[in-house]
């Protein structure tokens, strides 16, 4: 006879700090500690917490949150942070993921109009990853679309499993706008899938990062499978709750995130009895 036994990973579960927008990285701490997330992300960003190492450490230590990963700046509001040159912020977040304790940096492939940056930059995170014991996790992005026009903005691509990287990290709710099948883009990161940003979404043109379970992606599935296969990375909670008419209400969906992921975390097996 054999009974069903759960299996949880040893993945954390971490709480993006743009996942509290527009409210401030000290206020994602706060949520995260409160409800009971494992650790946070640092979205590095145009707050000047989230680009100060020493507050950022202070945050962590006052919260007990551990800073499971960093973002580097990679958008198009952060083109001014920690410098205007892309493998600067990649050192300085780098070096902020190892100060801080955090074993993932979080990269986009870069803009088409960075030709340069674009042309090195395969080679250029596999440098960076030899030099630290952080991940680089490079992740998948979407085609920019407007009605029926539809614009390739990364190179050398925004589907990164075109390229050869050391780690990858899968975000459900671009899959959504890429209108791509999100598990088989898991199935080509294989176990180079080191990080992933949990969110849904419904395929429109634009990038939602609805709470898991209020779209259409895999996102039970995805858990399920990385419960299946021992996953050792950090799933994140990276939703948008701009919509949130209270704190109440932005804290309620970040709860109910954070429950969601767990509950699937956990995968029954049949496992012989002893």
């Amino acid at each position: 006879m054999a009974e069903p036994v759960v299996r949880i990973p040893d993945a954390k579960v971490a709480l993006s700090t743009a996942s509290v927008y527009p409210e401030s990285t000290a206020t994602a701490f706060e949520i995260a500690a409160r409800l009971g997330y494992d650790g946070v992300e640092v979205m590095v960003w145009n707050d000047p917490v989230s680009q100060d190492i020493e507050a950022l450490r202070r945050l962590s230590d006052y919260h007990r949150m551990p800073i499971l990963a960093v973002h580097a700046p990679c958008l198009l509001i952060t083109q001014r942070v920690w410098s205007t040159d892309p493998w600067t912020k990649l050192q300085r977040a780098r070096v902020a993921a190892e100060k801080l304790g955090a074993s993932a940096v979080v990269v986009h492939p870069p803009f088409r109009w960075q030709r340069q940056y674009a042309r090195d930059f395969v080679q250029g995170i596999w440098r960076m990853a030899d030099e630290t014991d952080v991940r680089f996790a490079v992740e998948n992005m979407y085609p920019w679309r407007y009605r029926d026009r539809e614009m390739l903005a990364y190179a050398p691509d925004w589907d990164v499993t075109k390229d050869d990287y050391r780690h990858f990290t899968i975000d459900l709710s671009h899959a959504a706008t890429s209108r791509t099948e999100a598990m088989d883009m898991v199935d080509r990161m294989g176990d180079r899938l080191g990080h992933v940003h949990l969110a849904d979404g419904l395929g429109s043109n634009k990038d939602e990062h609805l709470v898991p379970g209020r779209g259409t992606q895999p996102c039970a599935e995805l858990l399920e499978r990385l419960a299946l296969t021992g996953f050792d990375g950090h799933v994140v909670i990276e939703v948008n709750t701009r919509r949130a008419m209270s704190a109440a209400e932005r804290e309620a969906d970040l709860a109910e995130a954070l429950a969601f992921t767990r509950l699937h975390l956990a995968s029954a097996l049949k496992v012989p009895r002893g």
